[in-house]
């Protein structure tokens, strides 16, 4: 399966999946995008490890950061649903 830069989008789906989780549970927003970077982070790296194809790192710390900008982006996504919902 090829899945090229479908695997950065699947992880900023399963960020906001998490995200949406978390405030389920009545913790505080202010921990979301905090959550959400963390387990993007993760997801790159197991990503890199399980050996995606076309995955955009090579090493550790590109893994990291991919994951973590498209954990992010999870949260940038919500503010966008959140902002076009209100006017």
């Amino acid at each position: 399966m090829d899945f090229g830069i479908a695997s950065v989008a699947a992880i900023t789906v399963i960020a906001y999946l998490i995200g949406e989780l978390v405030k389920a549970t009545g913790l505080d927003n202010k921990w979301i995008p905090i959550i959400c970077g963390a387990s993007g982070g993760v997801l790159g790296v197991v990503a890199m490890l399980s050996g995606v194809p076309d995955f955009p790192a090579g090493d550790y710390i590109t893994a990291v950061a991919v994951g973590i900008v498209s954990g992010l982006a999870a949260t940038g996504v919500n503010q966008c649903v959140k902002q076009m919902k209100s006017e």
